[in-house]
């Protein structure tokens, strides 16, 4: 009794230090923006300390291209706070279980089409080639375009310098008339495998061709390999719509009846059901309450998407406008909204050397080196949750592929999604609340934006 008496003294110091010692953080990693070095765009992966437990052990890097002449904001907003329940790791987690019983995302009912998640809505659809067509979005004169909103999926990634560009994908409707039609880049030779896809462009360069053509050959759909250009657009698969103010390589539109007529004559004309999305009509649990998001590729090219609850839809903005359809004459908007971390990767060894030009290589497939998943965030019904993206074989036609941390599928709403490619979520904010886009637009036209990388690859 002695002995124990004399020993609480020191039990109680020893419990007193232990109280005043700060709490131990959690660390995770994130794969930054900004390229590594002059010669490499690929993503940095560095250690970050979380400054608060609702910070849930990360932070964000910014979207940084190579070139002293881009100079992006490096303050986060606090909207870039994720929630705290999402970690980068496979960690089942019970929170992030999806409650609805999902379709897909490796096996779909007969006539359902993987793309949105719905039936097709006739047997010619059913039965027809996923068609990749290539779209402009730069210089702002380029827009509106035409014929977006009628497209089952749109992929917009980097072209070069911040410039966006959009991979559009039919299959169920059949628009008029699409475009105004751009130069292919070697990220469509992922889209032409993950959907089994002709790809429509205006052309390349020889560099690109001539990976097309091996990889393609009867798969591709361009005035550079002899398809029918005219000005007339009833008698051609493309045709030229001169406008004033207009370049020339801003002008040429593509007509989707024809490209599945050549389609058919060159005997690429099945239909394939890609595999990697999955479908609920209900969103999962846990998700968080976010009615607006925004991204930025470095102040080059941006877009705003604001959740309507009417119409369960997103509406898109850019540079702080309402972003239209010339087709349909209404708002570009999507069910789903997907933003997705790659890796990019230059590639001037394409090239002869002292080229002014080159590649860049956005690396969509799975990486066995990486430590972990690349990041994904999915928007649906007002819902934001985060997850990860894999393609598990990047030969067999598997497509993009959505997974929380416990590996069960994010799912998507039944109708159409724009997946927007980033190099990291630095620059990707969200809010709860919806921005004032005309206050917006106000801003944007005080602040001078930066100059383009001189990277040019075709037209």
């Amino acid at each position: 009794m002695r002995r124990f008496l004399s020993l609480c003294p020191l039990l109680l110091l020893t419990i007193a230090a232990l109280a005043i010692l700060p709490e131990q953080s959690v660390w995770g990693q994130f794969a930054t923006n900004t390229p590594e070095n002059a010669t490499s765009g690929s993503p940095v992966v560095v250690p970050v300390q979380p400054t608060s437990a609702a910070a849930s052990g990360f932070s964000f890097a910014t979207n940084t291209p190579d070139g002293p002449t881009l100079t992006p904001s490096l303050t986060p907003t606090a909207t870039l706070t994720p929630s705290a329940t999402f970690t980068p790791s496979l960690t089942p987690s019970p929170t992030f279980t999806p409650s609805p019983t999902p379709v897909g995302p490796f096996s779909y009912p007969d006539n359902f089409n993987s793309l949105t998640g719905k039936p097709y809505p006739d047997e010619e659809s059913r039965d027809r080639v996923n068609m990749v067509v290539k779209i402009s979005n730069y210089p702002p004169v380029v827009r509106p375009q035409t014929g977006i909103n009628m497209a089952d999926l749109v992929y917009e990634y980097e072209a070069e310098g911040g410039v966006t560009r959009f991979a559009a994908i039919f299959r169920s409707q059949m628009p008029p008339l699409v475009g105004s039609i751009r130069s292919g880049r070697l990220m469509d030779m992922e889209l032409m495998t993950m959907y089994r896809a002709n790809l429509v462009y205006s052309g390349t360069s020889e560099p690109i061709q001539r990976l097309f053509i091996e990889n393609y050959p009867f798969r591709l759909v361009s005035p550079i390999i002899g398809d029918a250009e005219t000005n007339d657009c009833n008698a051609s698969v493309f045709c030229r719509i001169p406008r004033e103010g207009l370049a020339r390589e801003h002008t040429l539109f593509g007509v989707p009846e024809k490209m599945w007529e050549l389609a058919e004559f060159r005997g690429t004309n099945e239909g394939y059901k890609a595999r990697g999305f999955a479908f609920t009509d209900a969103p999962s649990a846990g998700g968080e309450n976010v009615n607006d998001i925004f991204i930025d590729w470095y102040g080059q090219t941006d877009a705003r998407w604001q959740y309507d609850p009417a119409t369960g839809r997103y509406l898109r903005f850019t540079d702080g406008k309402p972003h239209f359809d010339r087709g349909d004459e209404q708002q570009i908007w999507a069910d789903n909204i997907v933003v997705i971390v790659v890796p990019h990767e230059r590639r001037p060894d394409l090239f002869p050397e002292g080229s002014n030009y080159e590649s860049l290589e956005i690396q969509l497939w799975h990486h066995d080196e990486a430590e972990f998943l690349y990041q994904a965030v999915v928007l649906r019904d007002g819902l934001l949750h985060q997850g990860f993206w894999d393609r598990p074989n990047r030969e067999d036609g598997t497509a993009l592929h959505l997974v929380f941390g416990n590996n069960q599928p994010m799912t998507l709403k039944p109708g159409r999604t724009w997946v927007a490619i980033v190099r990291g979520l630095g620059d990707v904010t969200w809010s709860e609340i919806a921005v004032d886009t005309f206050a917006t637009a106000t801003l944007q036209a005080l602040t001078p934006s930066p100059t383009p990388l001189n990277i040019q690859e075709g037209d």
